[in-house]
């Protein structure tokens, strides 16, 4: 328990952010493995559609610090090279 009133502010700040960058996380993850089950299930125009709100849910993550900047770039080309490589077999 904090002994300061600054350290219980600083606690309090600390859990609200923790659930936040949670929730970023795992949405980014969930919508990651929807889009990577939608390449699998050969679902390749509905993955196409889909490409934009996942760079955007990448993006998001990003501005908000919940992945690093390089992390967030390699993602997102691991996403598209992904597609295009699917879209070229079919």
């Amino acid at each position: 328990m904090a002994n300061h009133k600054s350290a219980a502010k600083r606690s309090r700040q600390n859990v609200k952010r923790r659930l936040r960058n949670r929730a970023l996380k795992s949405s980014y993850r969930t919508e990651l493995k929807k889009f990577i089950a939608l390449i699998t299930d050969n679902k390749l125009e509905d993955a196409q559609k889909q490409l934009p709100g996942i760079h955007k849910v990448i993006d998001k993550a990003h501005t908000k610090g919940v992945l690093p900047k390089n992390t967030a770039s390699r993602s997102k080309s691991r996403v598209t090279t992904l597609l295009n490589k699917a879209l070229a077999e079919a």
